[in-house]
């Protein structure tokens, strides 16, 4: 979890500008660096480390001796680079995993590197001898990029949108803005020497469901194109695995997010069922947030006592989680409601991890539930093919809320978390197969993916079909949900006369309710006139309600409901 920054072109000052770079300082604490280009006038790199792979060679931006004219800034982690070399014979220097962008771009260009990196990344890459210059980012945004384009040749790139709030982009016409970079494509830019870029390309490499370009280069069990049950449930397991397995990569401490649900939990029993044979020695961590009487902590104490983990229970006060708010806002860049309630849970168990443990790659559950279909609301769904249209809507936006805040929460503390359910090859898998079989049945959500790991032992049946409970929900007591103390909080700090004018205060994206217009308050506050960096509030389809939680569902079970 690294943090990249580089502007072209700029008319002020560079040493100016590069102040905007220190913003994003928390996603690297290892080292920092800003490079100017060579021969090319306002330009720079900027680059926090969070060191993973290649301790001693891993610095950036990185450059190659037998490739002096690529300049390369890169954030995330590329799990075939080994593979990569074996296939085209490449020698690393450095024996880092970004190595394999370079070499890879020169053995074919842009879009044929991009297509063969299995991993999740954000680069940006410089061609001084083409003058060019290239961005790509992974199919699922994992890894984060915003940038800024005017129409006089100024480009800058971040790996957060704060990292371009003190670059020059005023423009009278208001017509460029700080813009996510879309996940999956990729743009090249052709530099001139004053450091002016033009957009030449930009195209998608990769579309959601689609099985990557390096899959001859991957061999599971079993054979894909077979649609018996039995063939199914055998790929899922040793593709999630294989996941799991690949994500192993790099030299620091590795723990897992548990809430007990069964996203984390089949997570965390395949880190620990791989670990050791991966020539892990010390004992894997996991983490469960909650207050008193929390499902997710009584849940996941079960799943960590099963599998023998070594096992941290992090609870907070209803105050401290009112008290995070702010910073939570802040490094999310969002005002989302449902996101924001799940992102303050993340943001204090992250913060526990990085002062009280020496773990810093951080596992996770993360796309499950958009990928097989796991919200309660899919139990509403019309039929299997619309169902099916709503699961690649939910990952083709995921960037923008549970992937969003994955990268973020940790990453405020220095952390890196990795989520194998957004695999390529496991995704790619899982939206080739019918419909039918990957939508809700009996009541059950993922009955399909419970079914693969059924009897195998890995998790115990309570846990393997507990029901959905959503992040903000389960970290309370069924009781008390996370959402109803927020709500009596800002009842107290949204007047009815602001909701009243909340349509004229805030004309994109209104908030709806008192808890929404408290959030966005504080969004506009450190980000103002930013609101279309996410282009709706994430709510379930199928359902009438003014709130995205899980319990305002006619389907939402309590914990003890588990399956006869």
């Amino acid at each position: 979890m690294c943090g990249i920054w580089a502007i072209f072109g700029s008319d002020e000052d560079v040493s100016k500008q590069c102040v905007s770079a220190l913003s994003i300082g928390h996603r690297g604490p290892d080292c920092f660096r800003l490079e100017n280009i060579n021969h090319f006038k306002n330009c720079c790199f900027g680059f926090h480390r969070l060191a993973i792979v290649g301790d001693m060679f891993g610095m950036q931006p990185m450059r190659v001796h037998r490739y002096p004219q690529i300049w390369l800034c890169f954030n995330g982690e590329i799990y075939n680079y080994r593979r990569i070399a074996e296939q085209f014979g490449f020698n690393y220097e450095t024996g880092c995993d970004g190595e394999a962008i370079i070499s890879l771009y020169m053995h074919g260009g842009i879009e044929f590197a991009a297509k063969h990196l299995d991993g999740v990344f954000a680069f940006i890459l410089l061609d001084t001898q083409q003058k060019r210059v290239y961005l790509g980012r992974d199919t699922y945004g994992v890894r984060p990029m915003f940038r800024l384009l005017k129409d006089d040749g100024f480009l800058a790139v971040c790996s957060e949108a704060k990292g371009l709030m003190g670059v020059s982009h005023d423009n009278d016409d208001n017509k460029v803005d700080i813009e996510p970079f879309p996940p999956g494509h990729f743009e090249a830019y052709d530099l001139s020497p004053n450091g002016k870029v033009t957009l030449r390309e930009r195209a998608r490499f990769h579309k959601i469901g689609d099985m990557p370009k390096y899959d001859a280069l991957v061999k599971p069990q079993g054979k894909f194109q077979l649609y018996k049950k039995e063939d199914i449930y055998t790929n899922i397991r040793v593709l999630l695995e294989g996941a799991v397995k690949k994500r192993l990569l790099g030299g620091r401490r590795i723990g897992c997010l548990l809430s007990g649900g069964l996203d984390s939990s089949l997570i965390s029993a395949l880190l620990l069922k791989h670990a050791k044979k991966s020539g892990i020695v010390y004992p894997v961590q996991t983490y469960a947030v909650g207050m008193g009487g929390s499902p997710d902590v009584l849940a996941a104490r079960t799943v960590a006592k099963y599998i023998g983990s070594e096992h941290h229970e992090v609870s907070f006060t209803p105050e401290e989680g009112i008290q995070a708010i702010e910073d939570v806002i802040y490094n999310l860049e969002s005002y989302d409601v449902i996101t924001i309630r799940a992102s303050v849970a993340m943001y204090l168990v992250s913060q526990y991890i990085r002062t009280k443990t020496d773990s810093v790659v951080i596992f996770s559950g993360e796309g499950s539930d958009e990928l097989a279909q796991g919200y309660i609301h899919f139990n509403k769904a019309p039929s299997a093919d619309e169902a099916d249209v709503e699961s690649r809507r939910l990952l083709k936006d995921l960037y923008m809320y549970d992937v969003l805040r994955a990268d973020r929460m940790p990453s405020a503390h220095g952390l890196e978390l990795r989520v194998p359910f957004l695999d390529h090859m496991f995704t790619g898998y899982y939206l080739s197969l019918p419909a039918e079989l990957r939508r809700a049945k009996d009541g059950i959500e993922k009955y399909t993916l419970r079914k693969a790991f059924d009897g195998t032992g890995l998790l115990p049946d309570e846990i393997l079909w507990r029901p959905k409970e959503g992040f903000s929900d389960g970290v309370l007591s069924v009781k008390t949900s996370w959402q109803e103390t927020l709500k009596e909080y800002v009842e107290e700090q949204v007047s009815d006369e602001m909701m009243e004018d909340a349509p004229k205060t805030f004309p994109f994206n209104p908030p709806r309710t008192k808890e929404a217009y408290y959030f966005r308050q504080i969004f506009e506050k450190h980000f103002p006139g930013k609101s279309k960096w996410i282009p709706y509030y994430w709510m379930p389809r199928w359902s009438k309600t003014d709130d995205p939680s899980a319990r305002t569902l006619k389907h939402y079970k309590p914990y003890s409901a588990y399956p006869a």
